[in-house]
């Protein structure tokens, strides 16, 4: 277990998601981007332009490393040869920050190009810990630990969210990756107050924020659903929440998500420009 102690290397500055397509952009007119984050399966390869890309950015920006296939959450064991190719990324890369989801996506030979929830119960909470323990030791830092976005819950349930979340970081040591707008569509989704999930969060273990956008459906019987989908603007209600989470939290690295549909550097820009405008409203 790490110490409780939250520590990351990320300026509490707006930062985006890094697309190559951006690469030039961003090193002519990087305002107000202040830290990239980058998927950790993109870069688990060996030479070529990706790396040397990457290699350039990290010299001029903070990088934070987001991994999204190691299944946490499973009910197997981490996969042996991914957690080998994570632990050879990071010490490579020397990343701000390492961040996973607390989901699964793998069972036994299958894997998944999906973030699948799993019930908050004692065995699952035993089961993330001990992977949760298991990454950290293997790659010798403290990573933060993302909420999900929901559609359903499971009634074997015994923790809620905020609670099952605090519970793995005081066992283990990490930290947490508060995603604002994965609480909005969960919300909605489920039926409760995004600001009291807020309220009950343990906001002082966050030690990233990130905000994205959804599209919007109905399900069988004509209710909202929201899917977390990553390609358009972040909406006015989760700007909203964001203010509601850093009055509490107060400033921290707040990322914008857009992976799908992905626009133009100048919107990006806008996007980020609107977080950092955030912050700045948050009393000193």
């Amino acid at each position: 277990m790490f110490d409780q102690d939250l520590r990351t290397a990320l300026p509490a500055t707006p930062g985006v998601g890094y697309k190559p397509q951006h690469f030039n952009d961003i090193l002519k007119t990087p305002e107000p981007v202040g830290w990239l984050e980058i998927h950790a399966e993109n870069y688990m390869g060996d030479g070529g332009r990706p790396l040397a890309q990457l290699r350039h950015l990290s010299e001029r920006f903070p990088i934070s490393v987001h991994g999204v296939g190691l299944s946490i959450g499973g009910e197997g064991p981490l996969d042996p040869t991914h957690l080998a190719r994570l632990k050879h990324l990071c010490h490579w890369l020397n990343p701000a920050s390492f961040s996973e989801h607390l989901a699964w996506s793998s069972h036994e030979n299958a894997f998944l190009n999906d973030l699948l929830p799993l019930p908050y119960t004692t065995q699952s909470l035993t089961r993330v810990c001990d992977h949760i323990d298991q990454l950290q030791t293997t790659l010798g830092r403290q990573m933060l630990l993302e909420n999900p976005s929901s559609y359903l819950a499971f009634a074997e349930s015994t923790y809620d969210e905020p609670d099952f979340l605090r519970e793995i970081a005081r066992r283990t040591g990490c930290g947490l990756l508060l995603d604002v707008n994965n609480v909005f569509v969960s919300a909605t989704n489920l039926d409760f107050s995004p600001k009291g999930y807020i309220d009950a969060f343990p906001l002082a273990q966050v030690g990233e924020i990130h905000l994205g956008g959804h599209d919007e459906d109905e399900d069988d019987h004509g209710k909202p659903l929201l899917i977390d989908s990553h390609g358009r603007e972040v909406v006015d209600p989760v700007w909203a929440l964001l203010d509601h989470t850093l009055a509490q939290s107060g400033p921290r690295p707040i990322l914008i998500e857009w992976d799908t549909d992905v626009p133009d550097w100048p919107i990006l820009c806008a996007e980020a420009t609107r977080a950092a405008h955030a912050l700045e409203r948050v009393p000193a």
